[in-house]
């Protein structure tokens, strides 16, 4: 018969306990005690069992892998992955599998610890012997019985780490590329999430890099900068992907090449390449200056018309407005951070040519974009700003950064 129909007597006990509403403060306090050690026995009988499969290969016999196999049994991704990683390390670790069945440790320190131990292990240069690994679990353990957090026992793992890679000849994290990883999912609000874990090296050169891209510039009327600190940095790596996308030739028009699906029947349910439903204003930021293939479908996405790159602003057009914008015209951001920028959209049948065209860096061209600023061409034949109602209720023009000093009365 096995353990299961025992394991189901529990749980059909644990589902007639009843929590009363006038449940006292201690009482509660308790209850919850017992229900935290409760969770982390079966978290480790769950990781248990979660070892016996992967040794019987049961996943494999039903062609898949086990975290596939966990999922479709109700695991969320980040769970089944830390069921597979603890079951895999328990019978190596006796002293933490006895804590762990006794409830004292909940599933979250387990995995902290277990991840530790794997840590520490890959910065020795050889095999840790079994005296050596106990110490390291006694010390990760001692963390957790002092109140330390799961993130509190990775940064201590990394420190014995560093000691063992000192002491032994090993590598120190810092300096181990092999675990460097990037990772990026989409949210359900078609935004993407990125997480980065990089070497001392690739690190340094990530931040110099933003740093340096990331200053605070004024606004057009001289007022500080109003996008916060992590909105600055997020506006650098976009400038760095533009300036990737172009190479050496500044410029050029960019290589990046990006696909939009564009229903003929719904325009305005426009597609973006790996992200989906885009709106019609980012459709016109993207055909400014970005290579991207527009791909007209019928209903049955069937490709009707492809569009050719012609909106792009060639070399010798980019550089007259090198010459004639100097750089961005809301913030001065330099030429070579900057997108070509149509004062009439492409997309609304906005000509390719200098008098039609300016510079604006990743920042400000999202302000024209999205955010109720506009651009148009003076008596002057140069260009002025003016700004949302928003931030100047008059919406007085402001003369491009290049010709701050100018007013409106010298323009005519």
């Amino acid at each position: 018969m096995g353990i299961a129909p025992d394991l189901q007597s529990l749980l059909d006990q644990l589902r007639d306990v009843v929590i009363p509403e006038n449940l006292a403060g201690d009482d509660a306090v308790n209850v919850m005690r017992v229900l935290l050690l409760a969770r982390g026995v079966v978290d480790h009988l769950a990781a248990t069992v979660t070892g016996v499969l992967d040794r019987c290969g049961v996943a494999a016999s039903q062609g898949r892998t086990l975290r596939e196999l966990l999922i479709s049994l109700g695991c969320a991704p980040s769970v089944a992955e830390r069921l597979i990683r603890v079951g895999g390390a328990l019978p190596a670790l006796p002293t933490l599998a006895a804590h762990a069945g006794d409830g004292a440790i909940s599933g979250e320190h387990v995995d902290a610890i277990v991840k530790g131990i794997n840590h520490i292990r890959a910065r020795a240069p050889g095999e840790v012997d079994e005296e050596t690994r106990f110490r390291q679990v006694t010390d990760l353990l001692g963390q957790f019985f002092s109140g330390a957090t799961p993130a509190d026992i990775g940064d201590r793992a990394r420190k014995l780490g560093n000691r063992v890679a000192a002491a032994e000849g090993g590598l120190p994290a810092a300096e181990d590329r092999s675990v460097n990883t990037l990772d990026h999912r989409l949210t359900s609000d078609g935004r993407l999430q990125v997480r980065a874990d990089m070497d001392a090296e690739v690190g340094a050169k990530l931040v110099a890099a933003v740093e340096d891209l990331s200053a605070p510039r004024p606004e057009p009327d001289g007022s500080p900068d109003t996008r916060s600190a992590g909105r600055r940095r997020a506006d650098a790596l976009e400038t760095l992907l533009d300036i990737t996308a172009r190479g050496a030739d500044i410029a050029s028009a960019p290589r990046t090449q990006l696909l939009v699906t564009v229903p003929a029947a719904t325009p305005d349910l426009a597609t973006l390449e790996f992200i989906g439903s885009i709106t019609t204003m980012t459709l016109d930021r993207l055909t400014c200056d970005t290579t991207v293939t527009t791909s007209i479908v019928d209903g049955e996405q069937v490709p009707l018309d492809m569009g050719r790159e012609k909106r792009l602003f060639p070399p010798h057009l980019r550089k007259a407005l090198y010459l004639r914008d100097g750089g961005c015209i809301k913030c001065g951001a330099p030429p070579g951070r900057t997108h070509a920028h149509h004062i009439v959209h492409w997309t609304h049948h906005g000509e390719t040519s200098l008098a039609n065209g300016c510079l604006l860096c990743p920042a400000c061209h999202a302000n024209i974009h999205h955010d109720g600023w506009d651009v148009v061409m003076g008596l002057d034949k140069h260009l002025w700003l003016i700004p949302p109602a928003t931030v100047d209720p008059q919406r007085k023009p402001i003369p491009a950064y290049n010709r701050r000093t100018m007013r409106l009365d010298a323009a005519a």
